[in-house]
């Protein structure tokens, strides 16, 4: 075999499997579609934040000086704590509308493609919103739930790039940094939108996210193709890799085997875990700084950096956690169904420790403490029921994906409505309640994932042809021990 790629590189298959991630990222087109997609999630969720901040703003009242020198106050919107709510709720009602079309459209017409569409239609959308909120706080309204249609197809699309770029070896820890974007967008959006809001007014909040969102868009289309053989740069060496890694699924029409799909427990296994994590995750992000401001009189985003330390450390420990749980699987000390319950199960169990203990904790400093540890751990979960899709079903993982991140985004809209239930008179014990609850979920999430979950491809998503090829190629005397296949 020819070891010369086409830049002159010269690289071993073996050389690949063993430098992995030590290699410079843009040397290995896998490694680069992987860290453009950290940015695109980046972005996803920039798109996404930015009206929380900005509806500050845009509802504060700010002094105007008249020409004849005369001060007064202005307020461009003055809309109530409940129209507020039903503008920044809005966004979801969309996202949930399009997770199984997003995943059935990446299988069908290419992962990155519906991908950088969605990204692409979201960051349009944003750049027009301060000219439709300007007529009517109902366009607004529209406008957000046509972005989470959009933003909705992006979590389930990813997976059908994966299936076609992420080697098994390295799935978990491409997977995890790119989801680790979102985390990481959270933490620079939020404040960065603040200080654009502050000195340039709100509009700019959605100029500058829009825009930036464009940027990649454009970056992203020209480099990134929807399979590693339709990209011109890729070497010889490495597309072998990817290719003999995954093997073959063809380029003809997939048929997702709904029944099957709707009736395997390992798959209701990820979508107990997603929906756990996601309630605590909304939990935790939506309604601990109330809580800490009805009974401790703190406000955590007083705190600055406080504020974004929780996702800051989960999206550090997500790329440890990543590169643990593939080490840990392709050196063979664990099966890749052990790892998968070790990580999720244990994260769950460390949660809801820390989201009780959350309750009683009467400082600051130690509820931030139970944030931190409590959004830092669940770090490791990630690299196992977000990647578990993979495992189970590669060919159908975008559509698995889509069908668990809907229940996934039900605790976005659920949770802090049961909150307003329970909290009426602002008081520790109310609030107590509402991390029992957080914690039972999670509770529930390892013992069910714990109890039903699988590392190991299903037979309903078995591809025949495939196999019957994995066993001749298994026969023939060639052997390399670079390459990995599933197991069966």
């Amino acid at each position: 075999m020819d070891n010369s790629n086409t830049n002159g590189h010269v690289a071993t298959v073996d050389s690949q499997a063993k430098l992995g991630w030590r290699l410079k990222f843009w040397e290995q087109r896998r490694h680069l579609v992987a860290v453009l997609a950290f940015f695109g999630f980046f972005n996803v969720y920039s798109l996404r934040v930015n009206l929380s901040v900005a509806i500050v703003a845009m509802n504060s009242v700010y002094k105007v000086t008249l020409p004849n020198g005369t001060t007064i106050e202005q307020q461009d919107f003055n809309w109530d704590s409940k129209l507020q709510g039903v503008v920044l709720g809005s966004f979801f009602y969309g996202y949930i509308g399009t997770q199984l079309l997003g995943g059935w459209m990446g299988a069908r017409y290419g992962g990155a493609t519906v991908y950088g569409i969605g990204v692409t239609s979201t960051a349009v959308l944003t750049l027009i919103t301060p000219f439709l909120v300007n007529i009517s706080v109902y366009w607004l309204i529209l406008i957000r739930i046509v972005e989470g249609l959009y933003e909705g197809v992006t979590y389930p699309c990813i997976h059908a790039v994966w299936a076609r770029w992420a080697p098994i070896s390295e799935r978990s820890q491409m997977a995890s940094l790119a989801f680790s974007g979102s985390f990481v967008g959270t933490v620079i959006a939020m404040p960065a939108s603040g200080l654009i809001a502050k000195y340039l007014g709100w509009p700019y909040v959605f100029y500058i996210t829009g825009i930036v969102a464009l940027i990649w868009c454009a970056i992203w289309f020209k480099i990134v193709e929807n399979d590693p053989a339709d990209d011109a740069y890729i070497s010889a060496e490495e597309l072998k890799y990817i290719q003999d890694s995954l093997g073959s699924y063809g380029k003809s029409k997939i048929t997702h085997p709904w029944k099957k799909i709707v009736t395997s427990m390992p798959v209701w296994a990820i979508v107990s875990a997603h929906f756990c994590e996601n309630w605590g995750f909304y939990t935790l992000l939506t309604q601990l700084p109330t809580f800490m401001k009805d009974t401790l009189n703190f406000r955590l985003e007083s705190a600055g950096f406080a504020s974004s330390l929780p996702y800051l450390v989960m999206a550090i420990i997500m790329q440890f956690a990543g590169r643990l749980a593939d080490r840990l699987t392709n050196s063979k000390v664990l099966s890749v169904t052990t790892v998968r319950k070790l990580f999720n199960c244990g994260a769950f169990i460390s949660q809801t420790i820390f989201m009780i203990s959350a309750g009683y904790l009467l400082t600051p400093g130690g509820v931030i403490l139970c944030l931190v540890m409590a959004v830092g751990l669940g770090a490791f979960a990630w690299p196992a029921f977000s990647v578990n899709h993979l495992d189970i079903a590669p060919q159908h993982a975008s559509v698995l994906m889509g069908f668990s991140n809907t229940f996934a985004t039900i605790p976005g809209i659920v949770s802090p409505l049961i909150t307003g239930y329970i909290v009426t008179n602002k008081q520790a014990s109310e609030w107590r309640m509402v991390f029992y609850i957080a914690g039972a979920i999670y509770l529930f999430g390892a013992i069910f994932y714990g109890t039903f979950a699988s590392g190991e491809r299903q037979e309903w998503a078995k591809d025949e042809v495939n196999e019957t090829k994995k066993i001749e190629e298994k026969n023939m005397s060639y052997d390399n021990k670079a390459m990995t296949t599933d197991t069966v």
